[in-house]
This record gives C-alpha cells, sequence and structure tokens, in this order.
C-alpha cells in the first residue's frame, strides 16, 4: 500500500496563515522590516486570538536573518523567543523560515561565504529552538522562492545583489547554500522536516508561435523546477543535493501565475475567455506531485481587492478537485492572512489580507479590520475540502485488503 501522506501529515491544520516577514532590501536600497510594519509583531497575542475563529492552527513566521545576525555568527533570538511563547500561549504551530527574503547587510548569494554563513544559521537555529521544545514537530523552509529571488536580484535589480543576466548564478548560489542548511538541518536534528516554497506557474507561447517560440516557452515553464531539481540531485550534483532532502513539497500560487512568454501577457485566472492554453490549478498540483513524488501544500496564496472571496471560492473547488484526483494536499496556506503594504513603495497595502488594516488609522498597522466576504468565503471552502477529504479517506480505506 503506498504512502498515506494524509494520515502522517505533520500539519496541525489543513487552512494555515502566512504572516508577511521579508527583511529584503528593496528596489532602492533600502531595507524593509515586514513584522513590526504590519503590526504583527506587537500584535502577537491579537493576531494568534483571531485564528481561533477560523480553526486555523499552523502557521508561517519568519525569524529574519538580517535582524538576527547582525554580526556575523553572532545571533539575536529575543524576538524569536517573544514569538514563541506567543506560540506556546496560544497552541499555534509556527512553521519556520529561516531566510524569507532579505539577508545580512554584509552578504549577497554571490558572496563566496554565504553558504557557510547560512549552514552556521541553521545549526544555531535548532540548537536554540530544541534547547526549549525538545520534543515538537519542527517543520522549517530554509530560503523561501529560490526560483523568484535569483530573478529579481539577479536579473531584475529588484532586490540584493541588484544583477542583470545573473539569475542562473544567484539560483546557484542561493540552492548551495539551501543544500548545505538542509545537511546541516538533519545533522542537527535527523527529526526536522524541510517545507520548499516555490512559485508554482505556467508559461506559454502566444497563439500562432514558431516552433522555437513554442520550445523556448516550454523550457522556461519547465525552469520553475530547476530549484528543487538541485534540492533533490536531479541537476547541479556538484551542489549536493540528494533525493531524501525532497520533504515536503510547497508551492505559492496567485492570480498572475500563468502567463504568455513573449509578448509578455497574463492568462486571466478566471479563464473567462476559455483560452485553451490555460490550466485549473489542480492541473498544475497533479503535474508537481507527479513530478517528484512527496506530499504537496499550498504555501501561499491570495488576492488584492474585491475579488479576494472569488479566488478563495476557487482554491477550495481545485482543492477538493486535487484531493479527489489523489494528490496528498495536505494544507493551503492564506498569505498574507494580515494584509500588507507594497515592499518598494509602502505606502499602498495589497487589500489581500483575511484581515484588512484602517489606512485611516495613524498607525495602520496596529488595526485589524476582518474582510467579511472573505471570512464567509472561508467558512464555505473550509467546509468543501473537509468533505473531500472525508471522501478520500473512505476511498483509501476501503482499498486497504481485509487481514486474513
Amino acid at each position: 500500500m503506498p504512502n498515506d501522506f494524509f494520515a502522517t501529515s505533520p500539519f496541525q491544520s489543513f487552512w494555515m496563515g502566512g504572516f508577511e516577514c521579508t527583511d529584503q532590501l528593496n528596489a532602492f536600497g533600502h531595507r524593509v522590516d515586514f513584522l513590526p510594519l504590519t503590526g504583527h509583531l506587537p500584535l502577537l497575542d491579537d493576531d494568534y486570538s483571531r485564528l481561533q475563529e477560523f480553526s486555523i492552527g499552523s502557521v508561517r513566521e519568519g525569524i529574519r536573518w538580517s535582524q538576527i545576525e547582525k554580526t556575523p555568527y553572532h545571533y539575536d533570538w529575543s524576538t524569536v523567543q517573544v514569538m514563541l511563547d506567543a506560540g506556546r500561549r496560544h497552541g499555534i504551530q509556527q512553521i519556520w523560515d529561516l531566510c524569507h527574503f532579505g539577508y545580512p547587510d554584509d552578504l549577497t548569494p554571490l558572496h563566496p561565504m554565504f553558504a557557510r554563513r547560512f549552514a552556521f544559521l541553521c545549526r544555531a537555529f535548532v540548537d536554540f529552538y530544541r534547547q526549549q521544545r525538545p520534543d515538537d514537530v519542527l517543520i522549517v523552509t530554509p530560503i523561501n522562492e529560490v526560483s523568484f529571488m535569483s530573478w529579481l536580484g539577479g536579473d531584475v535589480r529588484g532586490t540584493s545583489p541588484y544583477c542583470v543576466g545573473q539569475g542562473w548564478e544567484v539560483k546557484r548560489g542561493l540552492m548551495r547554500a539551501y543544500i548545505e542548511g538542509v545537511a546541516a538541518l538533519q545533522e542537527a536534528d535527523p527529526t526536522i522536516r524541510i517545507l520548499t516554497t516555490e512559485p508554482l506557474i505556467r508559461i506559454v507561447p502566444r497563439f500562432g508561435a514558431s516552433a522555437g517560440e513554442v520550445r523556448r516557452a516550454k523550457e522556461f515553464d519547465v525552469n520553475q523546477f530547476q530549484s528543487v531539481d538541485m534540492l533533490c540531485g536531479r541537476i547541479c550534483p556538484e551542489l549536493g543535493g540528494r533525493p531524501e532532502y525532497l520533504d515536503l513539497l510547497g508551492f505559492n500560487y496567485y492570480y498572475d501565475n500563468q502567463w504568455q512568454l513573449e509578448p509578455h501577457q497574463t492568462l486571466p485566472w478566471a479563464n473567462d475567455f476559455n483560452d485553451p492554453r490555460f490550466r485549473l490549478l489542480s492541473h498544475l498540483l497533479k503535474r508537481a506531485y507527479k513530478r517528484y513524488g512527496r506530499p504537496v501544500v499550498l504555501t501561499e496564496t491570495s488576492h488584492p481587492g474585491v475579488d479576494r472571496p472569488f479566488w478563495i471560492k476557487m482554491i477550495a473547488e481545485e482543492s477538493a478537485a486535487a484531493i479527489r484526483a489523489g494528490v496528498p494536499l495536505l494544507g493551503v496556506c492564506l498569505y498574507p492572512i494580515i494584509d500588507r503594504p507594497d515592499w518598494d513603495h509602502l505606502t499602498p497595502w495589497h487589500r489581500a489580507g483575511l484581515w484588512d488594516v484602517d489606512l485611516g488609522h495613524p498607525e495602520p498597522g496596529l488595526t485589524r479590520v476582518l474582510h467579511e466576504p472573505s471570512a464567509e468565503a472561508l467558512r464555505v471552502a473550509q467546509a468543501q475540502v473537509s468533505l473531500a477529504q472525508q471522501k478520500a479517506a473512505k476511498r483509501r480505506f476501503s482499498t486497504v485488503p481485509s487481514s486474513l
């Protein structure tokens, strides 16, 4: 009988909340720190209490590497300790990003000491965590969205190291650190769970494209898996990737994750025009699961503005469809669960969370306003996915041969 990933899920709840924790240098070279900016750090207890209304017991959080390691190999865990204490008070499972978006001031992924410094950080984090929580299930994302960050920092000057045409080298630098970090984490704690968080996308050629354009679009589309392929050693084996480093496969999916390559044009997520190139989310999840054979998590998803409840409805329908199709989908993380501003221009807020902020308040990050249409959509979505899970469980149980 195949491994029952559903029965062995390490997550406390299927529906999760993600709190924006980026600490990167933005396009203008300014350090942003969203944990206090969104009000999450001063409102930890309030934010965690709000989750109970929706039975959300698991959250994605980040340690903010640039704030933890102000000088090389010296770590200040005081803020992480505050967060850990809040999680314990409220019974919240925290899934930790060690490097979300952002590195210490003296590092970039192209720095020769980047991987070594990151591996040391990984060991230090496990030591800090296990001293106080020796028996908890510890789920860690070493580096968030390597594919996106290598493009943002390596090709379009959107963050450090502010390069053009160096995306591949930045990706290799990030994945060298990722792989050395996983090795360090597993050496320090063999029970640790590793959660990847890569964009789940689809790239297509234009209508009437030449054979060369079709090949180029297909190449770009398949390249979305390069980071995970490096992690398991399918490509660039010199980086040290191994099949056993694949554990929980997290994928991030947003409204603009399917597009035409050249000229660039987003495929509308509702597919109102019945574009034959568009693929349903359940199809993309099945493709990823088939490629790696590991349990899947939708680690980030949201939509800004008035379409939020319709997006949640779609996510629920596609999650249920994936589960019915046999994909071991273990969770969906609404990211951000609390609204956030733009990285580069901090005044416009995205209006993408389950909770908005009061922009008329002198300090908008310190307010929370439930978006009622999204809340109602989430309640319906939870019931819909729960029903699909129950039916899938019955099917799995019915296929277990009776003991003789």
